[in-house]
């Protein structure tokens, strides 16, 4: 029966472009019918023993999710790959409200679901927690994370590609240890809402991490269940979070970036630098919050992107950019509009504060090129708290549609 799985696997691994010896997870146990504690004894064994030898294990698709418990360690050199593209909507069965496919159908409460070490990847996988709530913010389970980097040891090179997440809390957690820094993670076509508001966080990765097409929506399980409530999207919004956060992470590359209904877009730590471009930060109340610790290279450059901020407890908190700290932003064709969406609540005016605020109490620099600022309620598109601020922005274009160029330092609101 082994060899026959084996054979399917290759003949499917062949048609799809793999050059993997792909093993199916059925071989090793792993059954829609068995307990989630046996499926995970079952899968860690399968992950185990293509560990010593650099394999895939093939989550064979199913018409019912495998359910299995927390806990499991992709350790190094092993590959969990399934069938599905990223699914926005959900995968439909034909009589339930569940997805089919690769689905690993998730229940547990206490412990992390996987943690990744070195040299690992995940692809082609959805992630589904059946007793999350859709619409009731007082009942959400706080989830332990679904993907965890490894917190006792050194992990470099993980490659997650092609996932998605219905009902997750906190979909990959990546804040290694200050002992155990990570290195080289990639992050690719990933699709959640998370409902902590927090999809991806990074925290000491040493050289280039990579977030690139991710997309968070509480329409994640249309086709499922529906999309969450607004009294969901809401309370997601109150823990005041960010969908994606960096931080103690040199040379971050971040690209076609989507968040919807999260209270931030991006975090950018005191102790990192990189590109974040083609972005879209929706129904946010902070789209970009960037600090630096330093002038040398805590700097940042941001381009082609949009931000519409329009939630919060009051207009004032609003703003599509917060800069504060040390270090340099370079900011280029980055538009913020703002207004109402019945999705979630948004402040009464529909708008923004201004285009940016900017904080602190020591030097930074930042400089604009064609920039759209419009929808914001204060008489400036900048608000300048910061003494030390030198702001330069040209050929930007303000709230009336006016061409706006200036110079700015230490202008109060």
């Amino acid at each position: 029966m082994i060899k026959k799985q084996i054979i399917i696997c290759l003949l499917f691994a062949a048609n799809i472009g793999y050059a993997q010896n792909l093993v199916s997870v059925k071989s090793f146990g792993v059954a829609p019918g068995n307990p989630a504690e046996v499926n995970k004894a079952n899968l860690q064994k399968a992950i185990d023993w293509a560990s010593t030898v650099g394999a895939a294990i093939f989550i064979e698709p199913t018409d019912e999710p495998y359910p299995i418990a927390g806990g499991i360690i992709l350790k190094r050199n092993a590959s969990l790959v399934g069938v599905n593209g990223p699914t926005p909507r959900g995968t439909v069965h034909a009589s339930k409200k569940q997805p089919v496919g690769s689905v690993f159908k998730i229940t547990d409460r206490k412990q992390a679901f996987i943690t990744v070490e070195s040299s690992t990847q995940i692809k082609g996988i959805q992630f589904w927690y059946p007793e999350q709530t859709i619409h009731k913010p007082d009942s959400i389970i706080p989830y332990p994370p679904t993907i965890q980097v490894s917190q006792t040891s050194n992990t470099q090179g993980v490659y997650l590609s092609c996932l998605t997440f219905y009902g997750e809390y906190l979909a990959m957690d990546f804040n290694a240890p200050k002992r155990f820094p990570c290195e080289l993670m990639t992050f690719e076509h990933c699709y959640g809402y998370p409902l902590s508001g927090e999809f991806i966080r990074i925290d000491y990765c040493y050289d280039v991490p990579r977030i690139l097409h991710c997309h968070i929506n509480p329409s994640i399980q249309r086709f499922i269940r529906g999309g969450f409530s607004r009294g969901v999207v809401d309370a997601v919004i109150a823990k005041k979070t960010f969908a994606y956060v960096i931080n103690h992470t040199d040379n971050a590359q971040l690209m076609d970036l989507f968040t919807f209904g999260t209270f931030g877009g991006i975090l950018l730590g005191d102790e990192t630098y990189g590109q974040l471009t083609n972005f879209n930060f929706d129904c946010v109340s902070i789209g970009i919050h960037k600090k630096g610790s330093n002038t040398k290279n805590r700097n940042w450059q941001i381009a082609q992107g949009s931000i519409i901020a329009n939630c919060g407890n009051s207009v004032r908190d609003v703003h599509p950019i917060m800069i504060e700290g040390q270090g340099h932003t370079a900011i280029t064709n980055v538009e913020a509009f703002s207004g109402g969406n019945g999705a979630l609540t948004t402040v009464p005016e529909n708008k923004s504060w201004d285009y940016m605020l900017v904080k602190g109490d020591q030097k930074l620099t930042v400089s604009l090129f064609g920039s759209r600022m419009r929808n914001y309620v204060s008489d400036q598109p900048f608000t300048i708290e910061n003494k030390q601020a030198i702001i330069q922005a040209v050929a930007c274009v303000d709230k009336d549609e006016k061409k706006y160029e200036a110079t700015l330092e230490s202008r109060k609101p």
